[in-house]
């Protein structure tokens, strides 16, 4: 009997088949394309046909982003960072005029295809921009691995680890992202357009930076490498 059945579920997919290419003129790859999950490379480098246009087009061919524009890098970014920040612009939690319509316009199972894809590309091997110098460089360096105490400012590292590395899901990696970008979302936190983090963590960091902090950090984090640099044997 449940072979009897399973032979009438697949005639009666076929005549399904069948009918949309009757009646929509489509090619069975067509419908095969459309019963098909989604590939996130496919959006990533050609959109998803029902309005979103490549990814690519604003964080490279790598995932590595623009730094001058202040597109992030997505290569190498935590699989459920990734999905909870469509899921984010798509809801307006988290506000961007770009974003929203494309994250909007990606179904449920295509944003889990994106982050999953981005989240395995190898993190970007470009040349690391210089890093700051000078009273630039010691605020920094002191921001990043130690903090301000005395403005109750901890160090960056400790949520998102030794050289923004990042750590888990909810505290993404700093280094070698855009300084661009980096001070676009402080300033976004400071003047609360943005406020999507855990517990308001760091709308409460970045409203005790100044713009020398924000300048020193963006600078200091884009310079340093997205990956460790490995222990060599003594």
């Amino acid at each position: 009997m449940a072979v009897v059945t399973d032979k009438r579920h697949r005639l009666a997919a076929a005549r399904f088949i069948a009918c949309l290419i009757a009646l929509f003129g489509l090619s069975r790859a067509t419908v095969a394309w459309a019963d098909s999950p989604p590939d996130g490379a496919t959006i990533a480098h050609q959109g998803n046909g029902h309005g979103v246009a490549p990814c690519m087009a604003c964080h490279a061919a790598d995932g590595g982003g623009m730094s001058a524009a202040g597109f992030p890098r997505l290569a190498g970014l935590p699989q459920a960072y990734l999905r909870k920040q469509l899921d984010d612009f798509a809801d307006g939690s988290r506000a961007d005029p770009t974003m929203r319509p494309v994250a909007s316009a990606l179904s449920e199972a295509e944003r889990d295809a994106m982050a999953a894809y981005y989240s395995r590309l190898p993190p970007p091997s470009a040349v690391a921009p210089a890093p700051p110098t000078g009273e630039a460089a010691q605020r920094a360096q002191l921001l990043a691995t130690r903090g301000r105490w005395s403005a109750g400012l901890p160090a960056c590292e400790q949520c998102h680890g030794l050289g923004g590395i990042g750590v888990g899901e909810h505290f993404p990696p700093l280094a070698a992202h855009s300084a661009v970008y980096m001070a676009n979302q402080l300033h976004a936190w400071q003047q609360g357009r943005r406020h999507n983090d855990p517990m308001q963590l760091m709308q409460r960091v970045a409203a005790k930076l100044d713009e020398a902090d924000i300048a020193a950090l963006g600078a200091w984090y884009a310079a340093q490498p997205a990956t460790p640099a490995k222990e060599t044997a003594p």
